[in-house]
């Protein structure tokens, strides 16, 4: 009986660590929680990704109607971009059915690794600027309303933004719906990544909008694990607590920092959690 007490307990203390910093980075708690899970308390990776969705769900919940209330997040683009992603996110949760199907558990730990590490080098080339350096309108910057505004308090100014390549931020969130039914999480890496890279928009306004939107893709992957019998109650009850509360925590702190830590936080996690869900997939770790 103890040993579910500790068990519950680092679960919920590991899932208020993954919410934190999946809402300070955008990258959704799943990001973080799943190879917390795995790797140093053990569960099947299975049951982990499936409690990874709805920790998510819990994460957007949390910080999403924080973020909208400060003014940062971008419903519009949120919702323009949401297509893509829930389709992705239904064709990659089919996928992972055959993959377990055949006992290959140890090509998800791989996959998610190289997301992770892949995700790093158009995050890291963004580094030396606070803002993106604009970008001429495109005719998806007017047919699509890709504008808006914030109030920065790091920064004590109001930042006036636009997006372009509105059709390859779609693109790239047709895969980040995708790699949300495969490894169980929110994809917010990706999301982030195609709203900061292909769209040019502030590091503020992808994090923000990408926590609004991965409640949505975690749901529409959620309804088909639970269908498969991925989601456990005694995994998902805690984590759903645990990452709300961090997440929450969170947002306090992501509107008083600067871009540029918080693309450093992200990189470290990414880095990090990368290399050892790779080695684990190889059976080194």
């Amino acid at each position: 009986m103890t040993s579910i007490f500790l068990t519950f307990f680092l679960i919920l203390i590991f899932s208020m660590l993954a919410g934190f910093l999946g809402s300070l980075t955008g990258l959704g708690g799943g990001t973080v929680l799943v190879p917390l899970l795995t790797l140093y308390l053990g569960i099947p990776i299975i049951y982990a990704t499936g409690s990874s969705l709805i920790s998510t769900i819990a994460t957007s919940s949390g910080s999403a109607s924080a973020y909208v209330k400060e003014r940062i997040t971008s419903v519009r683009i949120g919702i323009s971009l949401e297509i893509a992603t829930t389709a992705g996110s239904i064709v990659g949760s089919l996928t992972v059915a055959y993959i377990y199907s055949l006992h290959l558990e140890y090509v998800i730990y791989i996959v998610f690794g190289i997301v992770l590490l892949f995700s790093i080098y158009p995050t890291l080339s963004k580094m030396k600027g606070e803002f993106p350096p604009p970008k001429d309108p495109d005719w998806t910057t007017r047919v699509f309303r890709l504008y808006g505004e914030y109030f920065d308090p790091a920064n004590n100014v109001m930042v006036k933004y636009w997006g372009v390549r509105w059709w390859l931020g779609l693109i790239v969130m047709f895969f980040a719906g995708f790699i949300s039914g495969l490894l169980g999480i929110g994809s917010g890496a990706l999301k982030v990544l195609g709203m900061d890279y292909a769209m040019n928009l502030p590091m503020k306004v992808t994090t923000t909008t990408s926590n609004f939107m991965i409640g949505v893709t975690a749901a529409t992957g959620s309804g088909i694990y639970w269908a498969l019998g991925y989601i456990q109650p005694f995994l998902a009850a805690p984590t759903a607590i645990g990452v709300l509360i961090g997440s929450l925590l969170g947002t306090r702190v992501l509107v008083r920092m600067k871009n540029r830590r918080i693309r450093a936080v992200f990189l470290i996690i990414l880095g990090f959690l990368g290399i050892q869900m790779i080695l684990r997939g190889l059976g080194v770790f």
